[in-house]
């Protein structure tokens, strides 16, 4: 036998036990992996042939440390249901504006970064956010927005832009110089001029990057509020239209007592946060008015009269722009002239009088009477609000006076509208879901 031959056959009785010892190997040991990996084992994290194996540990111990583990587990597959994960709720304070002299209730904003801090007055019935520029002429407030504080101001929108032409009273574009786009406005007796521009704007938890707002650079022929207004209302420019990938098209706020200082009130953004139950009536759109959030007022009660109405007066018609609407910068109620006086004569029959009149109130009387005061009940398709005293009756500076806390419409106003305002909705939850068109009333004590 040659050389090569014994050499071949060594290599070959090598391998072979090679061969031999491993799939001994394999036979006798649990813990080994297939020779040609077509298998995947799957062995208990803390079991024999687990790296993780605490050889000091009792089975029972370890079966104990891993099933106090369970309870975060199944708090996680709990969680994974997507509407049972918690969201944050958007909430903004609002107080009454008796600090800034007005009769409108305010919220704290932001705008610009960083942030620069206006109390705005809250308007459902606007829909442009404005605040006063630095340079305002006419202006009363020494909070002034400055754009170059702010390095997210986006300048001024064109005037040639179609968000331009959704301002109210945007002026067309010059034939020379600025294009930017300003817009003229009536607010409460004044008049202002403002410019169109873009910045980020933060109210309660979140932050709206390139927010359309005015910035006023002119007032006459009064005053407007101070630091400015949020648009609350339903047209292109509102925050609920710029804010509709985060609230979805739906608010909520409770106005505290015109009594509190505090901001104890808030307003709600988006669904998140909102009362599960809450009354509602149907919202309604009105083509000549659409801002405005109008509801359907069906009839009134003065204790336990159902006050005879004329139903014109209250109808909801879209070729007129009539019927009755959910306003928060009017501050009393106020009726068309027939409806109020209807419901005026009611009231005073049951408190008997004497009365007199202050102001805009025609039926004050000594507060002794009050006990005889019934309670105002309105009526809307499928909702009934029973106004508290709070809500009905205001109350002379040293209380020995009180007054019906309504009016008739002004005389030099052709109004076909009807108003519940902002101190009738004291105390409760005013839930607007523009989504399903629904208003809902729920009681709620923000003081």
């Amino acid at each position: 036998m040659g050389v090569n031959t014994i050499t071949a056959t060594l290599i070959l009785f090598t391998a072979t036990l090679l061969l031999y010892l491993s799939t001994v190997a394999i036979a006798t040991d649990p813990c080994a992996s297939q020779s040609d990996d077509s298998g995947i084992i799957v062995i208990p994290i803390y079991g024999n042939c687990s790296p993780f194996k605490n050889l000091s540990d009792s089975w029972d111990t370890t079966i104990i440390d891993m099933a106090s583990k369970d309870p975060l587990r199944v708090e996680y597959l709990f969680g994974l249901d997507s509407s049972l994960r918690k969201k944050r709720v958007s909430a903004a304070p609002i107080a009454s504006g008796q600090a800034f002299d007005i009769g409108n209730y305010v919220v704290r904003v932001k705008l610009g970064t960083p942030g620069q801090l206006f109390f705005m007055v809250l308007d459902t019935s606007t829909d442009e956010a404005w605040v006063p520029c630095s340079g305002c002429i006419g202006c009363s407030s020494s909070s002034t927005y400055s754009p170059q504080a702010s390095t997210t101001y986006g300048g001024p929108v064109a005037c040639y832009a179609p968000r331009c032409a959704q301002a109210r009273g945007a002026l067309p574009c010059p034939n020379t110089g600025s294009r930017a786009c300003i817009f003229n406005q009536s607010y409460a007796g004044s008049t202002f001029s403002a410019t169109l521009v873009q910045d980020s704007l933060s109210l309660a938890v979140d932050t709206i990057p390139s927010y359309a707002f005015g910035c006023v650079n002119s007032v006459s022929g009064g005053t407007i509020p101070a630091q400015g207004l949020l648009g609350l209302g339903r047209g292109p420019l509102s925050l609920l239209t710029q804010s509709w990938s985060l609230y979805s098209g739906v608010f909520s706020y409770c106005l505290p007592s015109f009594k509190s200082f505090y901001f104890s009130g808030s307003l709600i953004l988006g669904r998140t946060g909102q009362p599960r139950r809450i009354r509602s009536t149907p919202l309604l759109r009105n083509p000549r008015r659409p801002s405005l959030y109008y509801v359907n007022l069906t009839g009134v009660t003065v204790g336990r009269v159902q006050v005879p109405l004329p139903t014109e007066y209250l109808a909801f018609d879209p070729n007129r722009g009539s019927g009755t609407i959910i306003d928060s910068g009017t501050v009393i109620t106020r009726f068309v002239q027939p409806v109020y006086n209807a419901i005026r004569d009611e009231f005073r029959n049951q408190v008997k009088g004497p009365f007199v009149s202050i102001g805009s109130f025609d039926t004050c009387f000594v507060k002794t009477y009050e006990t005889l005061a019934p309670l105002i009940k309105f009526r809307f398709t499928g909702l009934d609000l029973t106004l508290p005293y709070e809500n009905t009756l205001i109350h002379s500076t040293y209380g020995a006076v009180a007054c019906l806390a309504m009016a008739a419409a002004p005389n030099n106003v052709n109004s076909v509208l009807n108003v519940i305002a902002n101190y009738q909705q004291q105390n409760l939850r005013i839930m607007f879901d523009t989504v399903n068109n629904r208003v809902g009333i729920a009681r709620e004590l923000c003081n």
